[in-house]
């Protein structure tokens, strides 16, 4: 019972609506020019773009984090040395 509430009816029954549909839809891609291969190869290159532009986006803010750091750095470096000189707070 629980089998059945899970696929949606008797499994017998699934199973063939599953093999038909597939069927259909095969003579469909096949039509259009698609194997198998060619869709996984293509949701392989999607992937990889992906990942590509993730890390892209990475190496994007690396630059900007870099540049500012030249500047941030050293000033803050100057603002906390001239700050012990003083006796300022301590952190």
């Amino acid at each position: 019972m629980t089998l059945n509430r899970f696929l949606g009816g008797p499994p017998l029954t699934i199973f063939l609506r599953l093999v038909i549909i597939s069927f259909v839809v095969g003579v469909v891609l096949s039509a259009l020019g698609l194997s198998p291969y060619d869709l996984v190869a293509s949701f392989t290159e999607l992937l990889e773009r992906i990942y590509n532009l993730g890390f892209g986006a990475f190496e994007w803010m690396w630059r900007y984090l870099l540049l500012g750091a030249v500047i941030v750095v050293p000033v803050w470096l100057v603002l906390r040395i001239l700050n012990l000189g003083r006796g300022g707070p301590q952190y």
